[in-house]
């Protein structure tokens, strides 16, 4: 039998996980002229869900990762390549003859897909207006959607370009844009914040862990095709007793246990084992981790680790300043989130923790 469950890439389609009400809510927006602000901690299903609409939706989509960008420049040559994936150059060229300024079209020789460059010095509002105007072109028939992750990078790239941005995008009007991130604050700052640019640009989704019921089900459904009923209900309330309902180490947990009962493993060993082995497969890499890490963050961790759900600033036998500052960085590296409190992302991780140092 095929291992039902999936993790590590996108998961669509059968291996998709219910999230009905936020894809229906999702939905509805994309059919309006309306935008998708979407965001929750990074391995939450952000992608997987927008993968899910649109692959339903049956419309023309562009995604570009934002942390994949490294100018305005880049930006623009980017949103090219993407629509250049999706029709052949002789309709983007003839958009390009519109251009005020006209990018350099060259052959990659290793791929042997075109590619676009712009000359140094070029103005990049008006290279920018350019490019997403393509995208603009492009949706006149169906409006087209257009899908930025790790939207909060704009901040990083060029302090205007969130101010560029929002004067483009505002006049467009066959595009919907799903604009999505991983970290909280910095994507509350862009939307919430009223002397930003993108203040209230569009309907904000927070993403959460998925309901314990709905996962227990979709969970059970799939392990009682290995063991009887009763078996599948408690190996389910085992696995998201560990992960606390996290989408990402929910799929890995049952892939492992899936794996284990098939290698004859006894369904009262299952979890236990699936546990300890995923956590020795990943031994060096926490190894690692731990190792570049400072002493305030290894002592902030240490405590999470053992207080979890209890866990308070002064705890940790470090100035507050000093802690909160270790936290952020936790956070922004996707260690630590803050859900109602702070917690490990990682369950098996927080447990190596609790093995070699409490």
């Amino acid at each position: 039998m095929e291992n039902p469950f999936k993790f590590g890439t996108v998961v669509n389609g059968k291996y998709f996980t219910d999230r009905k009400k936020e894809q229906l809510f999702l939905t509805q927006i994309l059919n309006s002229p309306n935008h998708a602000i979407l965001i929750s901690p990074r391995r939450f299903g952000k992608s997987s869900l927008v993968a899910q609409t649109l692959g339903e939706s049956h419309r023309e989509s562009i995604s570009i990762n934002m942390q994949a960008i490294t100018s305005m420049d880049n930006l623009a040559e980017t949103i090219l390549k993407r629509a250049l994936a999706k029709h052949p150059l002789q309709k983007i060229g003839h958009y390009l003859a519109n251009f005020r300024i006209v990018p350099t079209v060259s052959v990659n020789q290793i791929s042997g897909q075109p590619e676009f460059s712009f000359h140094a010095g070029t103005d990049h509002q008006i290279m920018l207006e350019d490019a997403f105007s393509v995208l603009e072109q492009l949706g006149k028939k169906e409006r087209i959607i257009v899908i930025f992750d790790e939207f909060q990078e704009i901040l990083k790239i060029n302090p205007s370009l969130d101010r560029i941005l929002r004067s483009i995008m505002q006049e467009q009007q066959n595009i919907n844009y799903i604009l999505m991130g991983s970290q909280e604050d910095m994507m509350k700052n862009i939307f919430l914040r009223k002397k930003s640019p993108f203040y209230h640009f569009g309907t904000l989704i927070h993403l959460d862990r998925i309901p314990r019921s709905d996962f227990k089900n979709y969970l059970t459904e799939r392990l009682d095709e290995i063991c009887p009923r009763a078996s599948a209900e408690e190996l389910s309330d085992e696995i998201l007793q560990f992960t606390t309902c996290h989408p990402y180490y929910t799929q890995q947990l049952a892939f492992q246990v899936w794996y284990q009962m098939q290698s004859g493993t006894a369904a009262k060993q299952a979890v236990s084992e699936a546990i300890e082995q995923i956590v020795i497969m990943h031994d060096f890499d926490y190894s690692r981790l731990w190792d570049a890490m400072n002493l305030t963050n290894k002592a902030v961790l240490i405590k999470l680790a053992m207080l979890q759900t209890d866990f308070e600033i002064a705890s940790v036998n470090q100035p507050t300043s000093t802690v909160f500052s270790s936290l952020k960085r936790l956070i922004h590296s996707g260690i630590v989130i803050k859900d109602k409190h702070y917690e490990l992302d990682d369950p098996f991780f927080c447990l190596w923790i609790q093995q070699h140092f409490l």
